[in-house]
């Protein structure tokens, strides 16, 4: 089975999407184990609270600035996934096949894609050291379920637009998780879609989780 092919971007751009697509994970998605937030907090300061922590946590340790994916994954699984609706991010990725799938299918596609994204990002956190976010003024209505906080990394060169769609959850520890992400335009789970329906649309919904799982087998060797 081959490798999803990014073939919605332009060759000269995938390694550089990527690589954004990873910084903006690496930016929105943490969790302060330590402090517990289980009162309600406005979106926008959600996204700069996250934000600012995970920065802090990424500048204070030299291996994972280095690149080592092992102790990123530990960070991603215990500090990011508290924070985002992965259910609702895997099955508008997958669109939707995701109901043709059974449920020992979409358990599987869940697995494979959360390591994708994992793999993905862990090569951008060392970008981090001298990135600054800046959080835009939030356009929402106070009783809105779902909102787009939008964002800035400011560094070197022209800043990046960086977009979060969160959705209100009672059981989340802040109130929000994050379901999407906007880089310069193009959100992360309709650009997957396009590729993945091709995939279903070829060879099934297991010829996606082989493709997928290939794919993470190739990026694990690449990083030893």
């Amino acid at each position: 089975m081959g490798c999803i092919r990014f073939s919605t971007l332009a060759a000269s751009r995938r390694s550089w999407l990527s690589q954004l697509v990873s910084l903006g994970f690496a930016l929105g998605l943490s969790l302060t184990g330590q402090l517990a937030h289980a009162a309600y907090e406005e979106p926008d300061f959600f996204i700069k609270r996250l934000t600012t922590e995970l920065m802090d946590i990424v500048k204070a340790d030299k291996s994972i600035l280095s690149g080592d994916v092992t102790k990123i994954s530990v960070l991603v699984d215990q500090r990011v996934m508290p924070h985002v609706n992965f259910q609702r991010m895997t099955s508008s990725a997958v669109g939707p096949g995701w109901r043709q799938a059974t449920p020992e299918q979409q358990k599987r596609l869940q697995e494979e894609f959360k390591i994708l994204l994992i793999r993905t990002y862990s090569g951008a956190v060392s970008q981090l050291n001298d990135q600054t976010i800046v959080v835009k003024p939030l356009r929402a209505a106070a009783d809105d379920k779902e909102v787009v906080v939008r964002t800035e990394i400011r560094g070197k060169g022209e800043p990046i637009q960086l977009d979060y769609r969160v959705e209100k959850s009672n059981d989340a520890p802040s109130g929000w998780r994050i379901y999407n992400l906007n880089v310069l335009g193009i959100w992360l789970v309709e650009n997957y879609r396009s590729q993945f329906a091709q995939e279903i649309n070829t060879k099934g919904i297991d010829g996606l989780i082989a493709s997928l799982a290939e794919r993470n087998k190739a990026n694990a060797r690449a990083s030893k």
